[in-house]
């Protein structure tokens, strides 16, 4: 796996964790809408149970795989954090840290380094190349 992708994994991550809370505040905002209905009508024995029952045990089961996510990118930021600190060049690790832990825009991190975008990408180019070395000398 190259540099880029390697590096990018945790920011992809991030998204998909991101998505799952999404998606549990709306399970959330489903089961908290749940009424029941009031009849004098016999209820149907095969009929499921409960619309809330079932958002709130879909609730328990996306928050578990959040969970999960969220140990896989703490662990995978571990190793980011590693890699970066391996790299000799302080202002690569500098741009490394930002780019890729931070998920700063490139916008953001040329003003904060003082560097135009065209400087900053070359800078990148050679962070990524020194990253590619690291990653391949250690497998």
């Amino acid at each position: 796996m190259r540099a880029r992708e390697y590096l990018s994994q945790a920011y992809r991550l991030d998204q998909r964790i991101n998505s799952k809370l999404d998606q549990v505040q709306s399970l959330n905002e489903l089961a908290t809408k749940a009424t029941s209905t009031l009849t004098g009508m016999p209820r149907n024995p095969n009929r499921a149970t409960s619309t809330m029952a079932d958002a709130v045990a879909k609730i328990i089961d996306l928050q578990a795989e959040i969970n999960r996510d969220i140990d896989r990118l703490v662990d995978l930021k571990r190793d980011i954090v590693a890699l970066v600190k391996s790299v000799d060049n302080t202002e690569f690790q500098t741009l490394l840290e930002k780019r890729y832990l931070c998920y700063m825009s490139w916008e953001q991190i040329a003003v904060d380094m003082n560097y135009s975008i065209h400087h900053l990408y070359k800078i990148h180019t050679g962070a990524l190349d020194t990253c590619d070395e690291i990653l391949h000398r250690d497998t």
